[in-house]
């Protein structure tokens, strides 16, 4: 595929790439924001003082925020303030990670289940938090759950499992419960991190380690590979006539940089993604 576009440079430790609303969204986990990319450059929409801090969106466009460092799931309402959405808490104390939000307004919420980086292994699991605020396990036993996508007839949510090698799937039943549990791709030699669903079902996945990112059929077919000078931490689609493919990634596991190395950069891609424009 084509070279990459750099669309922005100078980030801490960007994370969670969305499309919303006809721009582009993600976290800087590094400088503690939630950033806006549009033709008009950057603007910071909000400030949480957490690591990791994924986002998404209600269907009414509110943003969600994980606040991981305080256990909660934060809204931030039209007025530019923010409040509890939910507590995590009671669920568990270890790193909360990633967040997808489907159509009804269910918030599926992972942890990783141990201290990274540093701690010791345990496996980690899906919370459904409903619109309501109310909370559930609805998933376990994931070996580092990372990235998460809902496809496009809102029927199943894939979860990558960085540690396991494989997209993992499960069919989402009518109370949002997530039922018959399914390899939905090995990815060999890789490690998944932040995924997107495309139009034609098909799913892209960053990889850190590989530096790169990988459109891959059910089953495990890989399709397309687009490469990158530095670790690749989440990606995500525009949803227009022309669609591109976003790329978010920083140096990792090397030795520090004196300046932030963090860029999102965009590639031709072959299908824009599914969901609201």
């Amino acid at each position: 595929m084509d070279a990459a576009e750099v669309l922005m440079e100078g980030i801490v430790f960007g994370e969670s790439l969305r499309w919303h609303d006809g721009r582009l969204w993600f976290s800087d986990w590094g400088a503690n924001q939630v950033i806006a990319l549009g033709e008009g450059g950057p603007e910071v929409v909000v400030t949480v003082p957490s690591f990791p801090m994924c986002i998404d969106f209600l269907p009414d466009g509110r943003l969600l925020v994980v606040d991981s460092a305080r256990r909660r799931l934060l809204r931030r309402e039209a007025d530019g303030s923010a409040v509890t959405h939910a507590d995590l808490s009671g669920i568990s104390v270890k790193p909360w990670n990633e967040i997808v939000v489907d159509d009804g307004g269910n918030a599926y919420v992972n942890t990783i289940g141990f201290d990274f980086p540093g701690g010791e292994f345990a496996p980690g699991l899906v919370v459904l938090v409903t619109p309501d605020g109310a909370v559930r396990t609805v998933a376990d036993d994931l070996a580092f759950p990372n990235g998460m996508a809902i496809t496009p007839d809102g029927g199943t949510l894939i979860v990558a499992e960085s540690y396991a090698g494989r997209l993992t799937a499960y069919a989402v039943g009518a109370d949002g419960s997530l039922v018959d549990r399914r390899v939905w791709a090995p990815t060999p030699g890789d490690h998944p991190d932040g995924i997107c669903v495309d139009a034609d079902g098909c799913v892209w996945y960053a990889d850190v380690g590989n530096r790169h990112c990988v459109r891959v059929r059910e089953g495990g077919e890989v399709l397309a590979t687009v490469a990158l000078d530095r670790g690749a931490f989440s990606c995500t689609l525009s949803r227009d006539a022309d669609p591109r493919l976003f790329v978010i990634g920083q140096n990792w596991g090397g030795p520090e940089s004196s300046e932030p190395t963090g860029q999102v950069v965009a590639f031709p891609a072959p299908a824009p993604g599914a969901g609201k424009p």
